[in-house]
């Protein structure tokens, strides 16, 4: 929604609310600074506007905590600082290479059709589901998943604690919807691209923002990196070797050429040199 602002005299104008309540957030916008938004029937101040009342409410209860409790001499060494969108990227996609490499072995050792599941846009469309139902649950019990904990991350509310599990299922559902786009070919880059720069202006991806989530993270640790590059092989290897025969096969009945490399492949496989030349 566009907002209209008056600050230091001059409005300010068209500014959507992501960014008035990150303005907030920053202490840029007192409670006081009269706004305007099409629906209201004159100027108010932000305080009062049902968009915004509860970033002040979120704010005064966290000064009035601040008061009861003693300010530590100096910040700790694992403070969180900036969005980290890389840790996060990368955490993402491991938890999802993990998933999938595990889901298509399932499939492969249950002997279902890989290729009649990879033509199917339905099955394909909602694969990603049952990960982040167990997201959901991961982040309500632990505050963490496989790919954020090697990476040293961890999801809590602006209280510090963890997740309630609707919090952390309706976080699940925006990743699904606003992060990935349901894992469906260039929606996945057009989403992924759209929330760094969303991530970049607000200050944090938006189904974080939305719900009031911040990032604790901890710094790197060698021996998690080295399971990370390991699990990360591991997954893309899985789904490598149900999927790739498929795909190669499919190619294979379109052109002769690669028809002609996948029977010498699987002849390999399958221990078969072909006949001997005798004199």
């Amino acid at each position: 929604m566009d907002i209209w602002i008056i600050q230091d005299g001059a409005k300010q104008g068209p500014i959507h609310d992501f960014e008035v309540r990150r303005r907030i957030e920053s202490g840029e916008l007192a409670a006081d600074t009269p706004a305007w938004h099409e629906g209201l029937d004159g100027w108010r101040p932000l305080v009062e506007i049902s968009l915004f009342s509860r970033e002040f409410d979120r704010l005064e209860g966290l000064k009035d905590a601040a008061d009861e409790i003693p300010q530590p001499t100096r910040m700790p060494s694992d403070a969180p600082e900036g969005p980290h969108l890389g840790r996060r990227f990368w955490a993402r996609w491991f938890d999802l290479y993990l998933f999938s490499g595990v889901w298509w072995m399932v499939i492969w050792a249950a002997g279902r059709d890989v290729g009649g599941i990879l033509q199917n846009p339905w099955i394909i469309l909602f694969h990603y589901v049952p990960w982040f139902v167990l997201e959901a649950v991961l982040l309500q019990r632990f505050g963490t998943t496989p790919g954020k904990w090697l990476l040293g991350i961890r999801v809590i509310n602006d209280k510090g604690t963890l997740l309630s599990l609707a919090e952390s299922t309706r976080r699940a559902a925006r990743v699904l919807f606003l992060g990935i786009g349901f894992g469906w070919g260039y929606l996945v880059l057009i989403c992924q691209v759209m929330a760094f720069f969303t991530a970049r202006r607000i200050g944090r991806p938006l189904w974080d923002h939305a719900g009031g989530h911040h990032l604790e993270t901890t710094p790197l640790h060698p021996l998690r990196l080295v399971v990370y590059v390991f699990g990360l092989f591991t997954a893309l290897s899985m789904q490598f070797f149900v999927v790739f025969p498929y795909v190669f096969e499919t190619a294979a009945r379109k052109d002769p050429a690669i028809k002609e490399q996948w029977e010498k492949i699987k002849e390999g496989f399958s221990g078969k040199s072909g006949p001997s030349e005798t004199q």
